[in-house]
């Protein structure tokens, strides 16, 4: 069950604030780095995601939607990957191939294990620690590409069950891919199937940054029933604003069996805050929640209408979306 997100918060988000330094980053950036709590990319120009999530994963043949996703405006894809404990592994050669598609397609690549979804309450899902070590086991495929990837550790690490040791599972899954070497900018999900209405994310977002050797962490919220009112949706996202602190939204969607969140505030806000979005998704949803599909059988010239709104729409990708400079102007 997920619980409602409420206003007021039951610790002061501002003292995140008096834990944050603000500025240079902590090591020499080869790639995307998080300054002021903005992310930049490789030429220091300040980076805002406007994109979609792809499920290659489970449609590993579906490889002209990277170029389907650009064509449409899209400066981020972020693309989900199996690191074999749920669905077929995607080794480093695949990896590899993803992060070439990308970069053809002059597309910045968001990579996420999806394993993680729900642990602690979903049957079979595996730990943030488990995540770590399939990313240090595709490492081959990642490094050199700073300038172009965003490792996003786990989806939704923990439901709604035993999610209290986000934190520390968080930073030490953050550790762990620092210590093999991977100084990417690193994004992190929410608990409470990414949605936080907890704040366990929001009032420990400061101390999870603190503990990335790098300082190169980047949160992500993502919106569906819970964030349903535009200010819940305002209140959440400004939290971090005040504190320098980066987010972004890394999945959200016009409807969901959880409620009905508020794709119009989502967008709104997000483009007046200069923070990212990645809509959910291109194509390929389950039956049950196929009105989550921007195309028709990942045809680009068949859209949805949550694929009209988010690409053509009022702050929708076409209108707002910038290409990252490490691809030219």
């Amino acid at each position: 069950m997920k619980t409602r997100l409420t206003i007021a918060g039951t610790v002061l988000f501002a003292l995140f604030a008096a834990t944050v330094v603000a500025g240079s980053p902590a090591y020499a950036a080869t790639g995307f780095y998080v300054s002021g709590g903005r992310l930049h990319d490789a030429n220091g120009s300040e980076f805002v995601m406007r994109g979609v999530n792809h499920a290659h994963t489970w449609y590993t043949s579906q490889t002209s939607s990277f170029a389907n996703i650009k064509a449409l405006g899209a400066n981020t894809v972020r693309v989900v990957l199996s690191t074999g404990d749920r669905w077929t592994r995607n080794d480093t050669a695949d990896v590899a191939n993803v992060v070439s598609l990308c970069k053809q397609n002059r597309l910045i690549c968001v990579l996420e294990a999806h394993d993680t979804t729900g642990y602690g309450e979903q049957s079979g899902a595996v730990s943030l620690a488990r995540a770590a070590d399939y990313w240090v086991s595709v490492r081959s495929a990642l490094a050199g590409q700073e300038k172009y990837v965003i490792i996003n550790i786990g989806n939704e690490p923990y439901g709604n069950n035993n999610y209290s040791s986000w934190a520390t599972d968080t930073a030490n899954a953050v550790k762990r891919l620092r210590g093999a070497g991977l100084t990417h900018t690193i994004m992190v999900d929410a608990p409470n199937w990414g949605q936080d209405w907890s704040f366990t994310m929001r009032d420990n977002a400061a101390s999870v940054f603190a503990s990335d050797p790098n300082k190169n962490t980047v949160f992500s919220i993502h919106m569906y029933g819970v964030f349903d009112t535009a200010a819940e949706i305002s209140d959440y996202l400004n939290r971090f604003v005040t504190a320098r602190l980066p987010i972004l939204v890394g999945e959200f969607g016009h409807n969901h069996s959880d409620g009905n969140p508020d794709e119009d505030a989502i967008m709104a806000t997000t483009q007046s805050l200069r923070l990212g979005y990645l809509g959910w998704s291109w194509s390929g949803n389950s039956s049950d929640v196929g009105y989550l599909d921007m195309t028709n059988g990942f045809n680009p010239n068949s859209l949805t209408s949550w694929g009209q709104r988010i690409f053509n729409g009022a702050n929708g990708i076409k209108a707002t979306a910038k290409q990252a400079t490490v691809y030219g102007r």
